[in-house]
């Protein structure tokens, strides 16, 4: 166990780069330069005649006469979901419901109707506010609880890759999942069918109203929270591995803020049980070897302080939140399996959900990642 003064003086020579595995994954530099392109506004190239797409391409209203099944005015992203991680997703607010609320929001393939509602088609998915139902590639909603949503309301859609899942929210809660199975690249689409109708969509510009942001914008405590008041089982077991990532994604804050007094005091309180846990030990290493640099954001562990280590974390957190059955009332099938169960999950279905899905999705080698790592560990170690 390291106590007392052994926090602040960590000998580089422990450390290992190698080691860090799947957080070093996001945030190699070279990879980073490589990084898939991510939807930023509509596409009005080609654009449904029934709608006026603002200048900005971040809000659409419906112009159409909206009598026929066939002039929905539906508008697709400027691009696919990115597939290269765990999840992806996007929110609409409604500013104006219309003369009926047919508002809907979802994915679509590249060969979708733009005189169409996302999830009437093959290749598509789709939650409507009118009925508050999902549609999936048919003209036949399905019931699971959703609410109805209208004016002022936030709703967003997201795909989670590690469970080939696309998931709904309605005002900042999870409402549920439907499974992913098709395997072309997907759009984010929204579509319109009454007078006036009008929606804002937001491609991460701001933040999201679903706390999925909490942890990229560095704020732990209200994501630690959060987790407590909608998640509580997650958290009962105080040596999951997701209360580690959050513990030590909060002693990086306080690093980065300069606060060294601060993140020792942290890691004594927070860190220091999980020193020897063999999964975690070497992350604990690195994150506590900030402390031997006078300048750790230019230091070789300088990218723990990156957005995008935020946001391996913050993937791999909703990752594990969405693959929780909400509706479960037996705490143990949760406690069993924080992010354990989400990354042996990933590694288990390695061959055979990449071929499925046309390879797309990162995926995680736990014993490999968080455990040595071998040659491919030396080469992700190097940026």
């Amino acid at each position: 166990m390291l106590n007392g003064d052994d926090w602040s003086r960590v000998r580089l020579n422990d450390v290992s780069l190698a080691q860090m595995g799947w957080t070093k994954r996001f945030c190699n530099k070279d990879l980073m330069e490589e990084d898939e392109l991510v939807p930023t506004r509509f596409n009005t190239n080609p654009s449904s005649p029934c709608l006026v797409i603002s200048p900005d391409k971040l809000s659409a209203q419906y112009s159409g006469e909206g009598k026929h099944g066939h002039d929905v005015g539906a508008a697709q992203a400027d691009c696919p979901a990115p597939v290269k991680r765990l999840l992806y997703y996007f929110e609409i607010t409604v500013k104006d419901r219309g003369q009926q609320g047919y508002v809907s929001i979802g994915f679509t393939d590249r060969q979708f109707k733009a005189g169409r509602h996302p999830g009437w088609e093959q290749n598509s998915f789709g939650y409507h506010g009118d009925d508050g139902l999902v549609y999936r590639g048919q003209g036949k909603g399905e019931q699971f609880g959703f609410p109805t949503f209208t004016t002022g309301d936030t709703v967003g859609a997201g795909i989670n890759y590690a469970a080939q899942e696309i998931f709904f929210t309605h005002n900042g809660k999870f409402l549920g999942s439907v499974p992913k199975d098709v395997i072309v690249p997907l759009f984010p689409t929204i579509g319109l069918h009454s007078l006036n109708e009008k929606v804002e969509v937001n491609f991460g510009q701001r933040s999201f109203v679903y706390d999925i942001e909490l942890i990229r914008s560095g704020d732990i405590d209200s994501a630690f929270s959060k987790l407590r008041e909608w998640y509580p089982r997650l958290l009962q077991d105080n040596m999951s591995t997701i209360c580690f990532l959050l513990h030590c994604q909060k002693f990086i804050e306080l690093v980065a803020e300069r606060r060294s007094e601060a993140a020792i005091n942290y890691a004594r309180l927070e860190l220091q049980r999980f020193y020897g846990v063999g999964t975690l030990e070497d992350l604990l290493k690195d994150a506590v070897a900030l402390l031997a640099y006078e300048d750790p954001k230019n230091s070789d562990l300088g990218y723990l302080l990156s957005l995008t280590q935020r946001e391996a974390v913050a993937d791999a957190v909703n990752a594990m939140v969405l693959s929780t059955n909400p509706a479960l009332q037996n705490p143990e099938r949760v406690l069993t399996s924080s992010l354990e169960k989400l990354l042996k999950q990933l590694t288990l279905c390695n061959t055979m959900r990449r071929d499925l899905n046309g390879r797309q999705g990162e995926i995680f080698n736990l014993h490999k990642l968080l455990h040595g790592a071998g040659s491919t560990g030396h080469a992700l170690g190097k940026s």
